[in-house]
């Protein structure tokens, strides 16, 4: 029996070869990809311009399975959008789509948990399951596109991988997923619309940047020195601040452009003057922009909203840093930055 692949996992190159291999013509691979990322088809035989013959073949090589948007809940100012989707063995994981003032990005994740044990973030309050297959990454963008055009709003004009998981622990599934979602001839989102954050894989940032350098890079750093970043982030006994920032100067010289700091901004943790002045000796010879971010607390933690956020700010800019302050978005239904979670129960 042939093992039937999801369509949705393919980038446009490999179903040209899959389709020559099945003996069609080329050119069918192309019609796939109009009808099930710009017109939102979900079967081979709603596909009008193949032959009865060819969709045979199709349906007899290929999968046409979806993840399940469960639920989906609205912020009270509806800025905010969160999708519960059930996977093939009832796993639950959420993205978010934020409406910001340049259009709508979306939050996508990219495992079933999460292993990075950050201390202050909900995500990894369970264990990683397994990594997201391509086909359910880029499902989880497709159905959020679809949602909005049915609502008359806008598609997305950006996504960030900053759900559940680390996306550079996921590493092949996530650079095929990109390529998916970016092939002008599917989705057609930009390179430089897509952003990858990272809480320090110094290991796989090379890569990142070999493979895909036109996306951006989000580093979460969330410390000054290794002393309060070894309490916050487990992955920093792994590797250092210093082994983490040579890996960032090395990613800046190969991709030519800059990236971005991810600051999240704990009371009495990591939100000193002192700290702030600290980040900016670790930061002066790096082209990038820092984002500070306002704690979003979790019942499971103590830790609580930093009162220094602007002091802090105010640092930064005196000292020269680019920075500024991420809106707070999506905290009522759970989607700000850090409650994202995979543990939702069913009502």
């Amino acid at each position: 029996m042939i093992k039937k692949e999801n369509i949705f996992s393919f980038t446009l190159e490999e179903l040209k070869e899959k389709i020559i291999y099945l003996g069609l013509k080329k050119f069918i691979a192309t019609q796939i990809y109009e009808w099930i990322y710009t017109k939102y088809v979900k079967s081979f035989s709603s596909m009008l311009n193949i032959s009865k013959a060819n969709i045979e073949i199709l349906e007899n090589n290929f999968s046409f399975s979806f993840i399940k948007p469960l639920h989906i809940f609205k912020s009270e100012q509806e800025d905010t959008i969160k999708i519960i989707y059930e996977l093939e063995e009832k796993y639950l994981i959420e993205m978010a789509i934020i409406e910001f003032e340049f259009g709508y990005s979306g939050c996508i994740s990219t495992q079933v948990g999460c292993n990075m044990g950050c201390k202050f973030c909900a995500s990894g309050l369970n264990k990683k399951r397994r990594n997201l297959e391509v086909y359910e990454i880029v499902q989880e963008f497709l159905f959020a596109n679809e949602y909005l055009e049915k609502n008359n709003l806008k598609k997305m004009s950006s996504t960030s991988f900053m759900g559940i998981g680390e996306p550079l622990d996921n590493f092949d599934n996530l650079i095929k997923a990109i390529k998916i979602i970016h092939e002008p001839k599917g989705i057609n989102l930009g390179w430089r619309n897509f952003t990858v954050s990272t809480c320090g894989l110094v290991n796989k940032i090379p890569f990142l940047a070999k493979t895909i350098p036109q996306c951006n890079l989000a580093i979460s750093l969330h410390a000054p020195n290794d002393e309060i970043r070894n309490k916050i982030l487990p992955i920093n006994s792994v590797f250092k601040i210093k082994e983490l920032i040579d890996a960032i100067i090395n990613y800046i010289k190969i991709v030519k452009h800059d990236i971005t700091i991810q600051y999240t901004l704990i009371d009495k943790i990591n939100d000193s003057c002192e700290n702030a002045k600290e980040l900016c000796k670790l930061l002066k010879k790096i082209d990038c922009h820092v984002i500070l971010i306002e704690y979003n607390p979790v019942k499971e933690f103590c830790f609580k909203t930093s009162k220094n956020i602007f002091k802090f700010k105010q640092i930064l800019e005196n000292n020269k840093i680019s920075v500024s302050l991420r809106q707070n978005k999506g905290r009522s239904i759970d989607a700000a930055c850090g409650t994202m979670r995979s543990n939702y129960e069913k009502k």
